[in-house]
């Protein structure tokens, strides 16, 4: 008879909290497929939980916060770069254009990246907590704590 140890130790949540939050933060997926798809998800995720389970709840505001915050940085800093760019193409006619499109088209696909990178992270985030551990989100996951101390 083999004895064999478990490597995780015993989660205080139960198998479907595990789930819903693992849910919560792989509904990033979505985002590369729906655009805000993740974050519809994981807000779908926090409302139907907040009442029953706070640490759902808190893993699906995480969650939610950091697709948020992964789009905006992205946009903004993608939609910036191409702003400046335009500007310098038409104020500068050649060798403007010459520079400024290909810094535009690798700030596109630096978007992109970005948002693949954040999905890869929650990805990451959704293995630990359907494994029973804890995960929070670099900065995201201790400001929400301060916020909600309960949580």
């Amino acid at each position: 008879m083999s004895t064999q140890t478990n490597p995780f130790p015993a989660s205080p949540h139960s198998p479907d909290e595990r789930t819903m939050a693992a849910l919560a933060h792989g509904s990033a997926l979505l985002n590369m497929a729906a655009g805000i798809g993740g974050g519809i998800a994981a807000l779908v995720v926090w409302l139907t939980q907040k009442e029953k389970s706070p640490w759902v709840a808190f893993h699906a505001l995480q969650s939610l916060v950091f697709q948020a915050a992964t789009l905006i940085v992205a946009v903004l800093v993608v939609g910036l770069v191409w702003t400046v760019g335009f500007i310098i193409s038409f104020a500068t006619v050649g060798i403007g254009t010459i520079v400024a499109v290909p810094v535009m088209i690798l700030f596109f696909f630096g978007g992109f990246a970005l948002v693949g990178a954040g999905t890869i992270y929650s990805l990451y985030g959704a293995c630990q907590v359907y494994q029973g551990r804890e995960f929070r989100y670099l900065w995201i996951g201790d400001w929400l704590q301060r916020k909600n101390p309960g949580a």
